[in-house]
């Protein structure tokens, strides 16, 4: 039988082959390396047997794909290690996360760190032992009747969610309800390491029973575990939460839980990231709008979002009339577009809006800047025609790609993700919108993972994930092809011939958050951020109150020049102001005594560097300047 690769290539197999098959016919190399594959789209156990004209796609741990496939495989041996050491647990959900995995159990009593130990000890023991991970179909009476025999409550429960056939995977006499794919074998863990547990109610409601869960981590090799754990460490020194305290830069507090208070520091790093996103975008043919944050329910029912979101919106009421804070920025700016008439010369329309926005997470969600209740959007909002589609989108990903660079993130990769199972428009709309970015991604020659069924639902996206020092990914940026919003709420342009017509909208952020891109910045540079962004570009340090009355000159001079100068005027030995200095992150500093004031001159210094010798207070700011203007991330 004749089967497809990704690429287009067609390979020949015997009837009956599987998956793993394909691996194997395209080297040893891969089939070795292979975890699951994906089918006609369709994620699938490597065992699964092929039919003529599938397109095959192998997964490997290299990608997102095979890390999520991996990481539950993972979940599945931490459930049984924790069963085989504490029978009456009761399990509830295992899934793959961004880094790792964590399983959550019912028990009496929390875990204790010696639990934990020994729930690794029996995880790594149960995957040496090579068990073959199986896929079991069963009907769902014959699901119920196995789940209720070993008294699985919270299984039984999921059972009743699950339309049609449901499917359970062995690992020997231990089985767990789910869908797959799995590895082949236990054997493919050759390393795992317990991280942490904690309480979590059962499906995130706090009417539920409290459930214990454990994060854990695995890997192929030994060694990729032993270089995630140098990084985890290194992590939380960088975590943003502890130099945001530690630099005065923003704090929350329990009587906004998820809302930011950005201090004077913080709103320094802020206002430079945003007014630097302002400039580029003016340059680049933007207008820039702004939007009421409460608007009535009667859009937010329009726009769709009543139906997707209304659990995470946040309401009041108005002259007896409901209205939502809004969740998102694109109703107001459709709005902006309708309030006049348009004809194709002025086309594209390029709108873009620092928007505030508020969505009702969960408590147990909430972490610093990453996840909050309160964010602003750096949003745009491009209405073009059809015909301008695919030069407006190859436009916004260099902008996208070019703003990343400015801030020291030139390694990412690129996701298109496609239609969900519940969207708005028809399916002929969205497959225009599909082939559209797929057409730009790939004139460009841009790589990229699809992504089925993860599109916004209002049409299909491509999502940017930066990768930051420590290798992490980030999702920050997204571009949104949109042919529904505009259908919605009849919006048109008149055309060269006259007949009315229908835009297209585009919906960008660069960003994404402005909060969390700060917190992704501030873990970046650990806390030592770029000249141009640091809230202090300088800090003078007398070292007696003799010479206080100089370093005022100093401060005064830079400040004049346009640098961010602060004076350290307290009555501490110089050493201890340098080491001050050295640990609130601040780039530069400038001791004066007798000497330098005589001269007119600093002694110049550099944060994790030392001493770079006597400086005159003109040289100081050309070449403070000079950096800042560069943008460059470095201080060499």
């Amino acid at each position: 039988m004749n089967i497809s690769l990704p690429d287009g290539k067609a390979i020949s197999l015997p009837e009956g082959a599987s998956a793993r098959d394909v691996a194997k016919s395209i080297g040893p190399g891969l089939a070795k390396a292979a975890l699951a594959a994906e089918v006609n789209g369709v994620p699938v156990d490597l065992s699964m047997r092929l039919s003529e004209g599938d397109t095959v796609g192998i997964i490997t741990f290299d990608s997102p794909k095979g890390k999520a496939v991996f990481w539950h495989s993972s979940s599945h041996i931490l459930a049984q290690a924790v069963q085989e050491l504490f029978p009456d647990a009761k399990i509830a959900i295992g899934p793959s996360i961004e880094e790792g995995f964590y399983y959550d159990f019912d028990v009496a009593e929390p875990f204790t760190p010696d639990d934990l130990q020994a729930i690794e000890k029996r995880a790594k023991e149960i995957a040496s032992r090579k068990t073959p991970i199986e896929r079991v179909r069963v009907s769902s009476d014959e699901a119920r009747a196995y789940f209720k025999e070993k008294n699985e409550p919270y299984k039984l429960e999921l059972l009743a969610d699950i339309q049609g056939e449901p499917s359970i995977y062995a690992q020997g006499e231990w089985r767990d309800l789910c869908r797959g794919p799995h590895l082949p074998n236990t054997g493919y863990v050759k390393a795992i390491k317990v991280l942490s547990s904690s309480g979590a109610y059962w499906r995130g409601n706090e009417d539920n029973r409290m459930l214990q869960r454990i994060y854990a981590i695995s890997f192929p090799k030994q060694s990729m575990l032993e270089e995630y754990l140098v990084l985890l460490e290194e992590a939380k020194k960088r975590d943003h939460r502890k130099l945001g305290r530690e630099l005065d830069l923003f704090s929350f507090h329990k009587e906004g839980a998820g809302f930011p208070f950005w201090h004077p520091n913080g709103m320094i790093l802020y206002n430079e990231v945003a007014d630097y996103s302002r400039r580029r975008h003016i340059e680049a043919g933007y207008h820039e709008i702004r939007t009421p944050v409460i608007l009535n329910e009667e859009l937010w029912r329009q726009s769709g979002h009543w139906d997707k979101y209304r659990d995470n919106m946040y309401f009041t009421e108005i002259d007896e009339v409901t209205h939502a804070v809004k969740p998102m920025n694109c109703p107001g700016g459709l709005l902006v577009y309708k309030s006049s008439s348009h004809s194709y010369r002025e086309l594209p329309i390029r709108n873009f809006e620092f928007g505030l926005v508020h969505r009702h997470e969960k408590a147990s969600v909430l972490h610093g800047l990453f996840r909050v209740r309160q964010f602003t959007q750096d949003d745009a909002h491009i209405f073009c025609t059809p015909e301008q589609i695919e030069d407006e989108l190859s436009r916004v990903m260099d902008f996208v790609i070019d703003i990343y660079r400015v801030f020291g993130f030139e390694d990412y990769h690129i996701e298109l993700s496609t239609r969900p199972e519940q969207y708005i428009g028809t399916e002929e709309i969205w497959d225009r919108a599909e082939d559209a970015l797929k057409s730009v991604l790939e004139h460009k020659k841009i790589t990229y993972q699809l992504n089925p069924g993860d599109g916004a639902f209002y049409g299909p996206k491509i999502d940017f994930h930066i990768k930051d020092c420590l290798k992490r990914s980030w999702q920050c940026g997204t571009i949104q092809l949109d042919f529904s919003m505009p259908e919605r709420f009849d919006l048109v342009y008149t055309d060269a011939d006259g007949r009315r017509k229908r835009p297209v909208m585009i919906h960008r952020a660069l960003m994404g958050s402005m909060e969390r891109f700060i917190g992704i910045l501030i873990e970046h540079y650990a806390g030592f951020l770029p000249l141009w962004l640091s809230p202090v570009h300088l800090r003078v340090l007398p070292i007696s109150d003799r010479f206080i009355d100089y370093g005022q000159t100093v401060v005064s001079r830079l400040r004049r020049a346009g640098l961010r100068v602060r004076l350290d005027d307290r009555t501490e030995k110089i050493g201890y102001k340098i080491r001050d200095a050295e640990v609130n992150k601040i780039p530069y500093m400038a001791v004066v005594g007798e000497k330098e004031a005589e001269a007119g001159t600093v002694s110049l210094r550099l944060h994790g560097k030392g001493d770079l010798g006597s400086y005159t207070i003109d040289r100081v700011i050309d070449e403070l300047r000079a950096r800042i203007a560069s943008r460059t991330t470095d201080y060499e």
